[in-house]
């Protein structure tokens, strides 16, 4: 024994992995259920690859385990937030209620679970950080618990976005009927490979947490705004059929301009709560304005934006048309003297540098901002969740604690007693 424990320890059970960011090009905002997370109108987005944007968890299960732990990029948070207690719940009533069908199910119902998550993006800056968190969480203990089939609507209660990062390419949130919940579910309109033409630039313009969170933002609006009433009911049901033929039959123009009016309506309702939420900076404001001139210039949509609950600017555009929009942003939003050019443009191999025409430039009518740009990412349509099998990528060790808190463990494994 040695600080009051037994150097033999029981198996740990493990399962990491991946789980990719969506970006709605119609967008949620409000719901008519607080509890389960229900939605006052459908959804669609896009599933962002894993390769440049995900979240990875760790789970594990120990009957040594004294208490469920989570640990969050880097730091322990507390386990008793009514949503991560859902999560858990739910995929734990599963388990019990499948043990029969599975094999090994039953043997880690009694067991307390450790969880390890980190993002390679910032967190609650408008980049989907929850949605990609709670999808990879309960893909993580479904396999953990050998919890089949689908989960999107338990993922729906931990953040309500996780549940179309369930699945990769194209994905609509059927809004749903039913009070319990049970038909709001995640539904894939088409796979990733469906466009492959198709490219993303999110453009970074402030890393920093956001001054109002969504949920805040969304209980606010739904209270006083009339406008999202109205997009809720009328607006939106088209649109979301819409976007689903112009995804279907691969038209730009039609996606681009659904996608852009979206944005710009659920901003509107922003704005019109009371008082006013405002998620867009002058930055923001910068770039909606270079993509119209953009746009006119071609006389045609060439670049579509649209804006999560934050200022930074997520870009869909066609595969050809990506150096010649980086181009521009070089140009008007070049790095500032103190970051790297290198590092200006991450994700998806370099494209070709493109000569800008002076006419271009000089038709989008906008002073350059050195610095506004904090750096962008270059990605596309991916897939869903990954399960990992090299022990190497675990965040948890063989005995369930975080690989990163090496230094706060005795030789045996176990925390060191203050």
């Amino acid at each position: 024994m040695e600080n009051g424990r037994a150097n033999t320890k029981s198996a740990v059970s493990r399962v990491t992995c991946t789980a990719p960011v969506n970006i709605a090009v119609i967008k949620y905002w409000g719901k008519r259920d607080e509890q389960l997370i229900l939605p006052i109108n459908p959804s669609l987005s896009v599933t962002l690859s894993q390769d440049q944007l995900c979240a990875r968890t760790t789970v594990a299960a120990s009957v040594d385990f004294k208490k469920d732990c989570i640990w969050l990029n880097g730091q322990e948070q507390s386990i008793d937030t009514p949503r991560l207690q859902k999560c858990l719940g739910e995929i734990r009533r599963l388990a019990r209620k499948r043990k029969h069908e599975k094999e090994g199910a039953s043997d880690l119902l009694g067991c307390c679970v450790h969880i390890c998550s980190e993002n390679n993006f910032p967190t609650a800056a408008g980049l989907a950080s929850s949605a990609a968190g709670y999808a990879c969480l309960v893909q993580s203990l479904a396999r953990l618990f050998n919890v089949d089939g689908d989960v999107s609507h338990i993922a729906r209660q931990g953040s309500g976005s996780a549940c179309r990062s369930m699945y990769g390419g194209f994905v609509e949130w059927i809004m749903g009927e039913m009070e319990d919940g049970s038909d709001s579910v995640a539904k894939q309109v088409a796979p990733a490979d469906h466009w492959p033409e198709l490219r993303v630039l999110i453009v970074v313009v402030n890393a920093g947490k956001k001054a109002v969170g969504s949920t805040e933002g969304m209980q606010t609006t739904v209270k006083t705004s009339t406008l999202v009433k109205y997009r809720a009911e009328y607006v939106v049901p088209s649109r979301q059929e819409g976007m689903k033929q112009a995804i279907l039959e691969k038209d730009f123009q039609a996606f681009g301009e659904l996608t852009m009016k979206d944005s710009n309506q659920f901003h509107a309702t922003c704005l019109d709560t009371y008082p006013p939420i405002f998620y867009l900076n002058e930055t923001s404001k910068q770039i909606i304005h270079l993509v119209h001139r953009y746009n006119s210039y071609h006389r045609k949509i060439k670049a579509a934006y649209t804006f999560d609950a934050g200022p930074n600017a997520v870009l869909y555009l066609l595969k050809d048309d990506v150096p010649e929009v980086l181009a521009l942003f070089h140009h008007f939003f070049p790095a500032s003297p103190n970051s790297s050019e290198q590092t200006f443009v991450q994700g998806l191999p370099d494209v070709h540098s493109k000569e800008v025409p002076a006419d271009l430039v000089n038709s989008i009518i906008l002073v350059p901002s050195p610095g506004a740009v904090q750096y962008i990412i270059h990605t596309k349509p991916g897939e869903d969740p990954r399960v990992l099998t090299d022990p190497q990528q675990a965040l948890l060790d063989e005995n369930g604690w975080p690989k990163t808190q090496q230094a706060l463990l005795d030789e045996n494994g176990w925390p060191k007693t203050q």
